[in-house]
């Protein structure tokens, strides 16, 4: 990174330069951002991931400006028209936009009516025209009449085509109009005539307005979806007198009559070209601020659902409700295993279902119940409690309703098929249900992230810049918690840090031929596992029951020695160690300080051994929804629980148990003002909500969480 650059992110991100340049020089030597903001503490000055993230964001910029920096200069250096001067302006340029606009008076052009005026000579009149030091134009434009300039008024109109694309081309210019557009810049959208009919859910949008700087990511994102489906018609305009004011101030300063022309080119480029141009990039800042917030909120809400609390190595029976075709019921052993599948009709014979499924859980010794949320859900759930009522060991069985968003994508997914060659769609959905109330991240990195239904307008969002970041926040959740390496898949390890689909696939064909893993060093025995992946990865793997415990720990193996002198020097095992806190706290963390390892690491450490390998995440609460089924069951001032499946920026959405999520309004969340959602709520979160309005027709529920 230049000097240039590192200040520029410092001041951005209010962070000091040595915390930039270590973190990229990290970054650039292979380290992922969960690695270095867990295990390079004292190199960042301890840099959270989000902080990491940013500044490898913005070093990716600057990678791509340097990559069109070069590819400019060259272009101008061919044309002969490099000046010292201009070779400055480039090499200062931080992003590809203020390199575009510097480089647009030398960008080839096609055939346009300025290059034209030009091929016919007019550029000297030009010259004279724009210096406005020469009072009668008139005169001397009739030196340029010929063959190709038929009377004076052409050469006129030719010479302020050149000006105006000379205007356009003047940074100055475009920036005094790029601040008018970010000040004042309106957004409107008309209805298209004739759409009435198809547009009716853009309704609030047939003859719109709002400032573009402060018109909120979801309100424009709809517009622009209303736009792209063929139903309106949008713009964004600003005062045009003050845009032609602001540009008279700079180029009017001569004759009466050159100046006279000179404010007609004025007008010929404001509304010819620097409008277009710098509506369309107002338009794209607009999108990429509107991608960023939908984004945001998507990647917020993934990672609440992906840390939702795991039941845990269970045996679960797993039930995917239906009516005409019955129930598809599986039962899971401890890790997720297929033990057996049948059908099951508690619609149509209900005794003899429910004595299948006491017979289950008695044979199988099952420990909870999952039930998917879909169709007949709720009837399903009925069914289950009623057969566990008279099952004297029926108190013991967790009875869970689980979300199946995504479920039938990961069920015809190749994943599946590789996972369950022989068996149909139905059976597979029904053991994703259960696995993912045994552990919900484990399973979810199957699916797409998109098809687990907790975004927002992410068809309409930047796909490339949506997809990465859900990786990365996939990345961070799955390193967060740790990856047991003996029983991972090889999807839920492809996202550890370092390791990636094909070094994941090497551990799970290691694991086969060779059995179970007894220690870290042993994944240096796998193809194409080399140092550096494993130092990357080690730390976030977990190996139960290994014969050192450090290995079932988030201690990093680099780190072995450490903890082992502190053994060795209270005169213990490492056993004894983990085991007895109080032999923990008489460790003074400042006596193992080096110039590689700080208190940062130390204390890391030290928190770990008190509870080596803990799961970060919550404990499973039971949950049961009120009696109400449908949602013509719904009154007014009802009081229900309810459990949040889905937040936005205008609220959250509410499954109350009527197949139909409930909204809660931003201003219907708290009784005081919320700017943000996530002040108040969480993905899976459960809640207590009031109805305030139910639209039967539309299918639509209006709840509030004030005083309830």
């Amino acid at each position: 990174m230049t000097a240039k650059q590192i200040q520029y992110t410092s001041e951005t991100l209010k962070l000091r330069s040595s915390q930039i340049t270590k973190t990229v020089e990290l970054l650039l030597d292979g380290a992922t951002v969960p690695f270095i903001a867990r295990y390079r503490k004292e190199v960042t000055e301890s840099l959270d991931e989000v902080e990491i993230l940013d500044i490898k964001k913005l070093h990716e910029k600057f990678i791509e400006a340097d990559k069109r920096r070069e590819a400019i200069l060259k272009s101008i250096q061919e044309q002969g028209k490099l000046t010292p001067e201009l070779e400055k302006s480039l090499k200062n340029a931080l992003f590809v936009n203020e390199l575009e606009d510097i480089y647009l008076p030398y960008k080839q052009k096609k055939k346009t009516r300025a290059t034209i005026a030009i091929e016919n000579g007019l550029e000297p009149l030009a010259k004279i025209i724009f210096g406005q030091k020469d009072r009668d134009i008139e005169n001397i434009a009739k030196k340029y009449v010929s063959d190709k300039v038929k009377n004076t008024s052409e050469a006129l109109a030719g010479a302020r085509d050149i000006i105006a694309e000379w205007i356009n081309e003047d940074i100055n210019a475009r920036n005094k109009i790029r601040t008018v557009f970010e000040k004042s810049g309106i957004l409107t959208s008309k209805l298209k005539k004739g759409k009435e009919t198809e547009a009716a859910k853009y309704k609030d949008y047939f003859d719109y307005s709002e400032a573009g700087k402060s018109i909120p990511s979801h309100r424009y994102l709809a517009i622009k979806r209303g736009e792209e489906e063929g139903f309106l018609k949008v713009s964004i305009d600003i005062e045009l007198d003050y845009a032609i004011d602001l540009l008279e101030r700079i180029y009017l300063q001569g004759f009466t009559e050159p100046k006279q022309q000179v404010g007609l080119a004025i007008e010929v480029s404001l509304k010819r070209l620097l409008l277009p141009s710098l509506e369309k990039e107002f338009d794209n800042k607009l999108k990429e601020k509107a991608d960023l917030a939908a984004i945001q909120i998507f990647t917020g809400n993934l990672r609440q659902l992906l840390l939702s609390a795991p039941l845990g190595q269970k045996r679960v029976l797993s039930i995917d409700p239906g009516i005409r075709t019955g129930c598809k019921t599986v039962v899971l052993n401890e890790l997720g295993d297929l033990i057996e599948d049948l059908v099951i009709f508690p619609q149509t014979k209900q005794q003899e279902s429910a004595a299948i499924v006491r017979s289950l859980i008695e044979k199988h010794k099952i420990e909870a119940i999952a039930i998917g949320n879909g169709t007949a859900s709720r009837e399903t759930e009925s069914f289950v409690k009623n057969a566990l009522s008279s099952f004297e060991k029926g108190k013991s069985v967790m009875t869970v309703v689980v979300s199946e968003q995504g479920a039938s994508i990961y069920s015809a997914s190749d994943i599946a098929r590789e996972e369950f060659p022989n068996k149909d769609l139905t059976v597979r959905g029904a053991v994703s249900i259960g696995r993912r109330l045994m552990d919900p991240l484990a399973e979810l990195v199957k699916i797409d992230p998109k098809s687990i239904g907790v975004g927002q307008y992410q068809h309409d969002v930047d796909q490339k810049n949506l997809k990465e970041s859900l990786d990365v926040t996939v990345e961070s959740c799955v390193n967060l918690v740790g990856v047991e390496l003996n029983t991972a898949s090889k999807h839920l390890l492809s996202y550890v840090s370092g390791i990636g689909p094909s070094i994941a696939q090497n551990i799970i064909d290691y694991r086969t031929k060779n059995g179970k893993f007894n220690s870290r060093k042993e994944l240096k025995l796998v193809p194409r596992l080399g140092e550096k992946a494993f130092e990357q990865a080690a730390g976030f793997l977990r190996i139960h029951g290994a014969e050192n415990p450090l290995d079932n720990s988030a201690v990093h193996p680099e780190s072995y020695h450490l903890v082992e002198k502190m053994a060795k020097n209270l005169n213990t095992t490492l056993k004894q160690l983990i085991e007895n806190q109080n032999l923990q706290k008489s460790i003074d963390p400042k006596q193992y300080v080096t110039k590689e390892v700080g208190l940062p690491t130390l204390n890391d450490i030290l928190n770990e051994l008190k509870k080596p390998g803990r799961d970060p995440r919550e404990q499973l609460e039971s949950f049961e929804f009120g009696n109400v089924n449908d949602i013509k069951d719904l009154t007014t001032n009802m009081v229900l629980p309810g459990i949040v499946t889905n937040i936005t920026a205008f609220g959250c959405f509410v499954d109350i148990g009527v197949h139909q999520d409930g909204l809660v309004h931003l201003s219907n969340m708290a009784n005081r003002f919320i700017k943000d959602p996530n002040e108040v709520v969480k993905v899976h979160q459960k809640v207590k909500v009031k109805v305030i309005e139910v639209d039967v027709q539309r299918k639509r529920i209006a709840l509030s969480m004030k005083d309830v």
